[in-house]
């Protein structure tokens, strides 16, 4: 049981300038550490590398097992993306190589392999198609290293200043929307190349793809139901594509042999050996400015694709990735690919998930994949002469099938939210019939749009109260709450329950219809769903006036400060007298308004100044008269002082005194009164911030010890017999509540206050002090 314990007062110190630049300058030497340190992650892990023999599943062998899988996946598939690109297989491996590589110096995640992908692919051929027909002088290689270059230059600095939030604005259905239009597109793009020519490209196409989906779907199911083949069926299914190249080259190879001037399918033909294509790379304009329309697209596509999928399967595997630095990986992994003829090179989704599922330890899974493309490079390329081009167009079209979004994630998304089902459908449309680029502007633009549009627009509710059910309400009673019931006749008449407990909910909410209890007379609660910033800022404000005018009836008879014939040609005017007293006679005065601030995080100059025009407009509609303004749950320090440093924070006048709400368990009551001295707080007006926060600018706790209660300047407070008391936290400052119950029982208490000093004004001598 908690024994009767101290009130936590809080109050924060704001730090001034010179302050803030002190403690920066002591932290810089730590944080600069910290933060070259951060740019190459492997510090913080190859010293604790698992090379132990004893234990059965050390960290190099798995690495090596998983590596090796990727590796004879990535040679195919670097082979096959390499076409779309409009390049010779060999950029393919060449990009394969150096981003799985590199990764491990600068990366993250332990599960993520860099190298081509479909959508990246697509978009350098696009680029290489422009640039070399407006430049016949300049080669698509020449092309594909330029752009790696530039792009690894723009990524990197966008990890190094830490723009990796830049991301978080793109939505998933945009996403979902180009890499399916695109995938489409591909697939398309395959088909024709082998349905027009000879049959026997037509068979070998065909027969590859529909062996690859056997081996996948056969594979998968016969996994199921034997369990003791369920692992080899899985490597099988990882090596589906290389098996497939490999089983279609040996029969292209039998073909072909006695056809080698003209053979009877299309091969791939001759693949230098080895890094053939090393050189100095260097940013040429000419190509830049021809390709600027797609550079934009192929950054953005590198960071949301990498970004997104490390993520997912940092969730996967419980461990977290840091995006910025993901970033920094992918622009390195760029930069040094372009002295090798690499082309630009993101994480990808397949290859991240049979690493992950391959048992990979630590990143430097990546460098045995890398290991396969040299050993490939250098031992393979002779076979890889009789690669059949249609099989390779299998291969493409069997991984980019996997990228369309299918009908249940549709019909969730169309559940979900139509208007993000809309963009979703836009950006297939648009990718379909113009191009990727323009989709993935078009996208971006209208998740923009719609973000915009939900930060414009937050839910601004109305609270009502409902009161608990005594069985629960009694576990823990506040003996200052108020149940405090609007009066018709006399609004500053109120009934006292004791032990009352309300929950605040929203007042359109059906389930709670018909049980809400009524607020006090001439107060308001108001819930805010986002923080008030300049998109919503006038939306907000009009709302709570609206609420507060639909409630209350005006101060000086219509509803603004000017007079009957000053009133604004737009306002309304009752037809008759007694149409005005039937609208006005049952409605309260406004005298507070109470503000949940409970998810606001932030406030801009332009919220606080549509805050401050909002109180005097409503100042202004009472007849002159204040009106008090609470704010309850404010998390947020920065937002607290803000509120400070406009004015808010304060009750008018000389009502700056401080009151507690006390929770009492009544179930543990005894023959003794709990004894509270709570004088020092009920001095007077509301402290500076010098003067009641230490110097770290934390919490205050002061002690209680006397065994008496100043009855003149505490509130109206009756103590139960009771063993323990727990005081809620409580601001410094008197109109910020710990909660919105505990800001309208303050209402209450203070109303009590002042209707009895008014009485005790009235009539002194039938007054008695009374300590409860």
């Amino acid at each position: 049981m908690i024994s009767a314990s101290n009130p936590v007062l809080i109050n924060y110190a704001p730090l001034t300038f010179k302050q803030k630049f002190r403690k920066n300058l002591y932290h810089f030497p730590k944080q600069f550490k910290t933060f070259v340190v951060g740019l190459f992650p492997i510090i913080q892990w190859i010293h604790r590398y698992n090379l132990s023999v004893s234990n059965y599943r050390i960290w190099l062998a798995q690495d090596a097992i998983a590596g090796i899988t990727v590796g004879m996946l990535i040679v195919p598939q670097g082979i096959a993306y390499a076409k779309i690109a409009n390049l010779g297989p060999q950029y393919g491996l060449y990009t394969s190589f150096v981003g799985v590589t590199l990764y491990c110096f600068f990366g993250t995640s332990k599960d993520i392999s860099i190298g081509p992908i479909t959508v990246v692919s697509l978009l350098v051929g696009q680029a290489v198609s422009k640039v070399t027909e407006a430049h016949p002088d300049i080669t698509g290689p020449e092309v594909a290293v330029c752009l790696s270059l530039f792009v690894g230059i723009i990524t990197a600095l966008i990890g190094l200043i830490r723009l990796g939030i830049l991301v978080d604005f793109i939505s998933e259905p945009a996403i979902a929307g180009y890499m399916t239009g695109s995938a489409i597109t591909i697939s398309f793009g395959q088909w024709p190349k082998h349905l027009s020519e000879a049959k026997l490209d037509t068979v070998f196409g065909l027969t590859a793809l529909v062996a690859l989906y056997i081996i996948k779907i056969g594979g998968a199911r016969l996994g199921q139901k034997v369990s003791k083949l369920k692992k080899p069926l899985f490597f099988l299914g990882i090596m589906r594509s290389g098996l497939i190249v490999i089983l279609g080259t040996l029969v292209s190879y039998i073909v072909n042999v006695q056809h080698h001037d003209e053979p009877l399918i299309d091969i791939i033909q001759e693949v230098p050996a080895g890094f053939d294509a090393m050189a100095i790379p260097t940013l040429n304009m000419t190509i830049l400015k021809e390709a600027s329309g797609v550079l934009p697209s192929i950054i953005l596509i590198l960071i949301l694709e990498h970004v997104s999928v490390a993520k997912s399967f940092g969730r996967m595997s419980n461990y977290n990735i840091n995006p910025n630095q993901e970033i920094l990986a992918i622009g390195m992994s760029n930069i040094v690919g372009s002295f090798f003829g690499a082309y630009p090179c993101t994480g990808a989704f397949s290859r991240t998930a049979v690493m992950s599922r391959s048992g990979a330890k630590t990143p430097m899974a990546g460098v045995f994949s890398g290991a396969v493309v040299v050993l490939a490079l250098y031992a393979l390329t002779p076979a890889f002469y009789y690669i059949p081009e249609s099989v390779l167009g299998a291969v493409v079209i069997h991984a980019v099938i996997d990228l369309i979004s299918g009908p249940a994630f549709l019909k969730a998304l169309w559940n979900q939210s139509i208007l993000e089902f809309m963009i979703f459908v836009i950006a297939v449309a648009i990718t379909f019939f113009m191009d990727v680029e323009t989709a993935i502007y078009v996208s971006v633009v209208l998740s923009l749009l719609l973000m915009l549009l939900r930060l414009a627009r937050p839910s601004v509710s109305s609270l009502g109260r409902v009161k608990l059910n005594p069985v629960y309400s009694n576990l823990l009673v506040s003996p200052s709450s108020l149940n405090c019931h609007q009066k018709h006749a006399a609004h500053d008449v109120y009934d006292m329950d004791k032990t009352a407990r309300y929950i605040f909910v929203d007042e359109k909410d059906t389930h709670f219809t018909g049980i809400l209890d009524p607020l006090p007379a001439g107060v308001i609660v108001v819930r805010l769903s986002n923080s008030i910033l300049y998109p919503n800022a006038n939306y907000v404000t009009e709302r709570i006036t609206e609420l507060v005018k639909s409630r209350t009836r005006s101060g000086n008879g219509n509803g603004d400060c000017s007079q009957q014939q000053e009133r604004l040609w737009n306002q309304p005017v009752a037809s008759s007298k007694e149409e005005t007293l039937h609208r006005h006679a049952l409605k309260p005065y406004l005298e507070c308004i109470v503000l949940d601030f409970g998810s606001v995080d932030k406030l801009d100059a332009t919220a606080l100044h549509t805050l401050l025009a909002m109180q005097q407009s409503l100042d202004c509609y009472t007849g002159g008269k204040a009106v008090e303004w609470h704010f309850c749950q404010i998390a947020n320090q920065q937002v607290r002082q803000l509120l400070i440093e406009s004015g808010f924070g304060y009750l008018p006048e000389a009502e700056n005194k401080y009151s507690f709400s006390f929770l009492v368990d009544v179930e543990s009551t005894k023959n003794t009164s709990p004894t509270v001295d709570t004088s020092f707080y009920n001095a007077g007006n509301a402290p500076t911030m010098n003067s009641l926060c230490d110097p770290m600018g934390m919490m205050l706790v002061d002690s209680f010890n006397s065994s008496t209660l100043d009855a003149s300047t505490t509130s109206h407070y009756e103590y139960q017999e009771a063993n323990s008391i727990v005081l809620l936290p409580k601001d410094s400052f008197p109109a910020f509540h710990w909660d919105v119950e505990e800001a309208v029982y303050s209402i209450c208490n203070r109303r009590e206050k002042q209707r009895k000093q008014r009485q005790q004004h009235q009539n002194p001598s039938s007054i008695t002090v009374t300590i409860y």
